[in-house]
């Protein structure tokens, strides 16, 4: 599992200077996940989890200086947990899946806060490329940028490591021990991740009138089965 936890972390370290340098869309969740999960042997469930994360955060672009929650890391770390956890724990179900985005969300959080500190610490960085360009110094510039793009790299990789050495041991042995009415209510959170990430994605079109349809089509759906599964 340790060397899984490696490759996953180096792999997730390239997805996530996307967001920063080669900027072509290969750090979208959507992307992201089903490619950890392919590395895992389990792509559906990547896809899954790669679904859910997009639609939570679709809203969520950078824009100026706006850092939106690093849903990159989030894609990955839920993929991780929830398939490597479900190999040790018989299969990767619903109720897993939606515990792995459940503990991933709040990284992706404190993902956030990392990468306003490596940014401001690469001020130094810029400040001194900007001396290097008024004495023609190009080789020294191009150091400075790489510099900051291994330091961006090696970072994200730690992070990855550690959220995974501590979180995928920690649902191996705690998953079991859960309660029934825990994991009912970890299905009932799969079934309504969706739903929420669709509102979500609604919200982003500013139609009028979408929101109130949604809601009713909703609604008609939990009364539908609710009578169907009363019969």
């Amino acid at each position: 599992m340790l060397t899984k936890i490696i490759l996953l972390s180096f792999c997730g370290g390239l997805f996530c200077l996307d967001r920063i340098f080669i900027q072509v869309m290969i750090s979208r969740p959507v992307v992201v996940a089903p490619v950890i999960g392919l590395l895992l042997n389990n792509p559906y469930a990547g896809l899954i989890i790669g679904v859910l994360v997009e639609l939570l955060w679709i809203d969520r672009i950078p824009v100026g200086t706006y850092i939106p929650p690093n849903d990159t890391i989030v894609a990955v770390l839920a993929t991780s947990i929830a398939v490597l956890a479900g190999q040790n724990l018989g299969g990767t179900t619903p109720q897993i899946i939606a515990l792995a985005i459940l503990l991933a969300v709040p990284l992706g959080i404190i993902a956030k806060q990392m990468e306003i500190f490596i940014i401001n610490s690469n001020n130094d960085l810029s400040d001194q490329a900007l001396e290097d360009a008024k004495t023609g110094n190009i080789k020294a510039i191009e150091q400075k940028n790489y510099l900051s793009l291994i330091k961006v790299y090696l970072i994200t990789v730690l992070y990855l490591f550690v959220a995974q050495s501590l979180l995928v041991p920690a649902v191996i042995w705690f998953y079991p021990k859960l309660y029934s009415p825990i994991l009912n209510m970890l299905s009932l959170l799969y079934y309504f991740l969706p739903l929420l990430g669709i509102a979500v994605a609604i919200n982003t079109i500013k139609l009028r009138g979408a929101i109130p349809v949604f809601c009713a089509i909703v609604l008609i759906l939990v009364v539908a089965w609710e009578f169907f599964h009363a019969s």
